[in-house]
């Protein structure tokens, strides 16, 4: 059945205000569904969590059901589920309590490819017990990530592997299960940025290998929560810094402070809303999930195909990276006009994109563009449709006339 993209727009208010919204890679818009969930909790009455009276009962039911959507969604298990305000503030955390184990001399091994969110706060964790970074290096040719490098990387003072599902600039979608095999092997721990990754695809977090799994709601039409999955096990063993009235059990013990209790409920409707993404799509919530998400990065990659064909076609746009298996994502430049610049030209024609390195420090270092404005960032997600892509490469054409 193809996939009905006039029936998934018409859940998004938004999209009515003439905009092509090309700047999913830095936040989706909301669906009717995930609005209606936030102000319906907020208007039922939310009290703290662990009290005796409704409110307080709606909370913990609004924050059980939302660990339980982020199961459904990664492949995870509820009670391994940490919410938080976003993937870079629970990667900090995160960072900080599995370093306590590491020594001097012990290894992290990050990735060029990454974004600075699964990138720095390892760099610092390393840098506070002693620790040695090691690097994988991108080829900025074809912008993959070659994983036998990793043979040389990873070894027995091997700690912690991070490495990303999906660049959030080039798309690239590195071959995470090989790579975490490595790491298991030595018996090191993966920390994977999903945040990327899993607007675009099904995601299984036991099959990619996943230790712990990290991804933000806003980036998959829900609103501004994140979460990592990982193993109940694993987290037992760790010691997170807490205030001494917190749980010492579940993934509670990592969170800090209150949590947004409404917003959590717009989160568990963001999974529902992308488990009817395939209105065919039948069985469990982690059933429909699976369908929903293949059915969306087939129309995205149909789209994206007809994208980075025109880029390429045009004289005067260079794109960056060819990976052999990629979200749909563009990273490229126009002559004679700096990305601000192109950006801003393709806002005036009421088209959203962004500009810059976006947070992917080390790649665009790499590629040489980070210092001259980075790069324009284009990204389809599964509300985009064909007209989308036409009012961009039409814009985009038209700035051939800033290149002199």
């Amino acid at each position: 059945m193809p996939f009905d993209v006039s029936r998934v727009r018409a859940a998004y208010p938004a999209l009515t205000d003439g905009y092509a919204y090309l700047d999913g890679a830095a936040g989706t818009q909301l669906p009717d569904r995930v609005i209606d969930a936030i102000s319906a909790a907020y208007r039922a009455g939310l009290g703290n969590s662990g009290g005796a009276f409704p409110a307080s009962r709606r909370a913990d039911e609004i924050t059980a059901g939302c660990r339980q959507a982020v199961a459904d969604l990664t492949g995870g298990t509820p009670e391994g589920v940490i919410l938080g305000p976003n993937m870079t503030t629970l990667t900090y955390r995160l960072a900080g309590t599995l370093a306590k184990d590491w020594a001097a001399g012990d290894e992290v091994v990050l990735s060029r490819l990454d974004h600075d969110a699964n990138v720095r706060p390892w760099v610092q964790a390393a840098l506070r017990c002693g620790a040695v970074v090691r690097w994988a290096e991108v080829d900025v040719s074809t912008g993959e990530l070659p994983t036998d490098q990793y043979d040389e990387l990873i070894g027995p003072r091997t700690r912690l592997v991070a490495v990303t599902a999906a660049s959030n600039v080039l798309g690239t979608r590195p071959d995470v299960a090989a790579i975490t095999a490595k790491a298991r092997a030595v018996g090191a721990v993966s920390y994977i940025d999903g945040v990327h990754a899993t607007p675009h695809g099904p995601v299984d977090m036991a099959a990619l290998g996943a230790d712990f799994y990290a991804t933000s709601a806003y980036k998959w039409s829900g609103p501004h929560v994140g979460a990592v999955a990982a193993d109940p096990g694993l987290l037992r063993t760790l010691r997170p810094d807490r205030l001494a009235s917190q749980p010492d059990t579940g993934p509670e013990r990592f969170e800090r402070g209150t949590l947004p209790f409404a917003d959590l409920a717009g989160l568990t409707a963001a999974a529902d809303h992308l488990a009817a993404l395939d209105d065919s799509a039948t069985g469990s919530r982690r059933d429909r999930l699976l369908a929903s998400m293949a059915a969306a990065e087939r129309h995205e990659q149909q789209l994206f195909a007809v994208l980075i064909e025109g880029l390429a076609s045009m004289r005067h746009v260079t794109t960056y990276g060819k990976p052999r298996n990629r979200a749909a994502t563009a990273f490229f430049a126009v002559a004679g006009a700096a990305p601000a610049q192109a950006a801003a030209r393709l806002a005036e024609r009421k088209i959203n994109v962004w500009n810059g390195h976006n947070y992917a420090w080390e790649l665009t270092g790499a590629l040489g563009i980070r210092d001259t404005g980075g790069a324009v960032r284009a990204g389809l997600v599964h509300y985009n449709d064909r007209s989308d892509v036409d009012r961009l490469l039409a814009a985009v054409a038209d700035l051939a006339d800033l290149d002199g």
